[in-house]
């Protein structure tokens, strides 16, 4: 794929600072300024994919409360108390 460029202004004591800060780094601004441009293209496609995906499950879950596919409060507390119970069990045996 062929480079292309890209120009923009900014105040002159920022320059200098990401200047400082990229070289800093063994690093120039443009080497800098792609990899921001990459993460930042990246981030959008992966918030893209969640978003919709998220929606599914939100969806799912208002459909589960709906048809009364839920568990009561109690129910998890009593769940995960005999986990935790369970958890605490196996901890003291490897003390000993």
């Amino acid at each position: 794929m062929p480079d292309a460029t890209f120009t923009f202004r900014v105040e002159d004591e920022l320059k200098a600072a990401f200047t400082a800060a990229a070289k800093a780094h063994d690093r120039t601004g443009a080497q800098l300024l792609r990899d921001f441009m990459r993460d930042y293209v990246g981030r959008q496609g992966d918030e893209q994919g969640y978003d919709p995906w998220f929606r599914r499950q939100v969806q799912a879950g208002i459909e589960d409360a709906d048809a009364g596919r839920v568990v009561s409060a109690d129910e998890v507390n009593a769940t995960f108390a005999a986990r935790r119970a369970e958890t605490l069990r196996r901890l003291d045996g490897a003390k000993s």
